[in-house]
């Protein structure tokens, strides 16, 4: 069978490592971002840098998005000159990005009313190591079909892809991933700067804890790096987990089920964050629990 023609839109963090393994295992990619700039390291690897979302639409069977929040998803595909206007019925819309599950079925209804264009929702888990290394976990929400068909372009970037349900359902899925993650990462800053503060070398605590019940992937990324101090260049950054907290919180409020502990978590990351510290690695917590005046401490 002849394999689908791609698009994918938002060349980031996450986007580049996994436009690289779709050209490695043989697509024919063609590519868009809002900064064009970003597309060079993928252009020299193999993709297509379409000049507009309307020539990228032309060229592809199924187009992929990894962006930023819901509201850059929605400019994408229903702004002015977007996805939506230049769809075509046939053409599947994947949208890796982590966004809104209420806006995610809306999105999808939308799209399927302006121009016929399937939507499935499915988030990644697994960072940018997960995306460079093809090991990220997918969840999907959409219809099954549309799903099943996908799962030969999903395979190249992931070790697993799930089902999870009807459109948003993998958004919801996602946001159940990220209460837990938001949650130990506020914990583990708090268990760093309590052992710092009693004398033991938080350095080792990975070393320490491995295999226990304790052990985990976020233990095993943030604590040397907070025992480090080491929040620049990171491969993650405070604002998103922010943002994926923020949508656990209006998912709950939805529905009525209570989430105070990622309420708490959330609200310690936006306080580091209006302190300047968005763009850096969520590591940075830590910084709010040890003394003034510690090397590092702000």
């Amino acid at each position: 069978m002849t394999q689908p023609r791609l698009g994918f839109i938002g060349i980031g963090l996450m986007g580049e490592p996994m436009t690289r393994r779709l050209l490695e295992a043989g697509f024919d990619v063609s590519v868009w971002n809002r900064s064009p700039d970003k597309t060079a390291g993928v252009a020299e690897a193999g993709a297509r840098v379409a000049g507009s979302i309307e020539a990228l639409m032309t060229e592809v069977d199924i187009v992929l998005l990894c962006l930023a929040n819901t509201a850059v998803v929605e400019d994408v595909v229903f702004g002015e000159g977007g996805v939506a206007q230049h769809g075509r019925a046939g053409q599947r819309l994947v949208d890796l990005s982590s966004c809104d599950p209420a806006a995610t079925r809306d999105f999808a209804d939308w799209l399927g009313s302006e121009c016929g264009m399937l939507w499935v929702d499915a988030p990644v888990s697994g960072g940018v190591a997960g995306a460079e290394a093809g090991s990220l976990a997918i969840m999907c929400g959409g219809e099954a079909e549309a799903v099943e068909a996908i799962r030969p372009v999903l395979a190249p970037l992931s070790a697993r892809v799930t089902h999870m349900g009807p459109v948003g359902s993998g958004q919801v899925t996602k946001v159940c991933n990220q209460m837990i993650v938001g949650c130990q990462a506020a914990v583990i800053a708090e268990m760093v700067a309590l052992a710092e503060a009693s004398g033991v070398e938080a350095g080792r605590l990975t070393e320490a804890l491995a295999g226990g019940f304790a052990d985990s992937t976020p233990f095993r990324i943030l604590a040397p790096r907070m025992a480090a101090s080491d929040f620049d260049d990171p491969p993650w950054h405070l604002r998103t987990l922010l943002k994926d907290l923020d949508l656990a919180v209006a998912q709950s409020q939805r529905i009525g089920s209570a989430t105070p502990m990622s309420g708490l978590a959330a609200q310690l990351m936006r306080a580091q964050a209006r302190r300047g510290h968005a763009e850096h690695d969520p590591a940075i917590l830590v910084e709010a629990y040890r003394p003034v005046g510690k090397e590092g401490a702000t």
